[in-house]
């Protein structure tokens, strides 16, 4: 009985092309962006807690013995000048208690710099915030801009549209089919450890999609909100009523999606906890991968040493391996069992069901 395409969508979509193209897109978009979905994935956990660990880290002004007469503002800047040479000053920040330390901003091109220095001596004492708040600071500037400002923040929208990418396509393979579907809910801990693997990848996808879905496309806002914007304003035009549209209460909304900015603490750890899901998503990719792709074309590399190409009538090519969309030849009785491997592992996707499980066990 042929079925049509949402027919075996439905019930056998590991052997539709599409999605085994699909699974291609996902598997190497993966490792490509694995290193960004680790540093985002992480400091945006921890920065969930920024304001606590704000209060956390702030320590009392720093004031200094008073010394006969405090230095104006022009010879402060003369004393940072000197510290700094080639640095433009920015502001001085002097407040009404005369003991404490005065703050000097600095810049250079693009850099900027801050400094504590006595109102008495025009000495320099270091930076003014403690070590853990700068650090914060560092974290919320690696979430936000990835530490290039402007052009960061433009590439980190380019990794939330791929990590949306990555949601879709995740989304398609994970569907093993109506008949097994349940089975993908949990990992089973009672294979090998390449089926563990694939269903802690497979599950963990599952349960966390929502949210890092959420997390992408407010990314995507967060970095170009005009596409959004414009959207509210064809739906619901400015002049149409007045206060608050429903479109911008939306928009308020994807905002505190992102950052688990409501229902306090429960909310907060929950994003915190999940916030390293992508993490453990990209690890499991990641050797996923390595089986699929590196250990063949290792494999393969050593035969070839061993025999000439011209012989070796079952080789399968690195174009095979890595597209994984060709059927090449069955191996011979002579290949090896890691040839007999790198031949099946072209053309079944590791996205199996518990009856294929053999493509993926030793």
């Amino acid at each position: 009985m042929s079925w049509t395409l949402p027919g075996r969508l439905w019930r056998n979509p590991q052997n539709v092309w599409a999605r085994r193209a699909l699974f291609q897109i996902h598997l190497w978009a993966g490792v490509g962006a694995g290193i960004y979905i680790l540093l985002i994935s992480v400091s945006g956990s921890v920065i969930v807690f920024r304001n606590e660990l704000y209060k956390s880290f702030v320590r009392p002004p720093l004031v200094v013995e008073p010394f006969g007469t405090p230095l104006t503002d022009d010879e402060l800047k003369a004393a940072a000048k000197r510290a700094y040479p080639g640095w433009t000053i920015a502001n001085v920040w002097r407040v009404k208690n005369p003991n404490q330390v005065v703050e000097i901003w600095l810049e250079r091109n693009k850099n900027r710099k801050q400094r504590a220095f006595n109102p008495y001596t025009g000495a320099d004492l270091g930076n003014p915030d403690p070590a853990g708040l700068r650090f914060v600071l560092w974290l919320v500037d690696l979430h936000d801009n990835l530490l290039y400002q402007d052009i960061g923040r433009k590439v980190n929208g380019a990794g939330a549209i791929l990590l949306t990418v990555l949601c879709i396509t995740g989304a398609v393979i994970w569907w093993p089919g109506i008949v097994s579907w349940r089975r993908s809910l949990v990992a089973n801990w009672t294979g090998n450890w390449k089926r563990f693997n694939w269903g802690l990848h497979s599950a963990l996808g599952f349960w966390s999609f929502a949210f890092v879905f959420v997390w992408a496309v407010s990314g995507i806002y967060l970095v170009f909100p005009d596409p959004f914007t414009a959207v509210i304003d064809y739906l619901q035009p400015d002049e149409a009523q007045r206060g608050l549209r429903a479109g911008d209460e939306v928009l308020r909304w994807v905002a505190r999606l992102h950052f688990g900015r409501f229902a306090g603490w429960p909310i907060k750890t929950l994003w915190f906890l999940i916030g390293f899901a992508p993490v453990i998503l990209f690890i499991t990719g990641a050797i996923m991968w390595w089986n699929r792709v590196i250990i063949p074309l290792l494999a393969e590399e050593g035969q070839l040493r061993r025999k000439p190409a011209a012989e070796d009538a079952t080789a399968v090519s690195p174009a095979e391996i890595f597209t994984g969309l060709t059927t090449p030849a069955a191996p011979s009785i002579e290949a090896s069992p890691h040839r007999a491997r790198a031949s099946g592992a072209a053309h079944l996707p590791l996205v199996c069901e518990e009856g294929n499980i053999s493509q993926l066990e030793d």
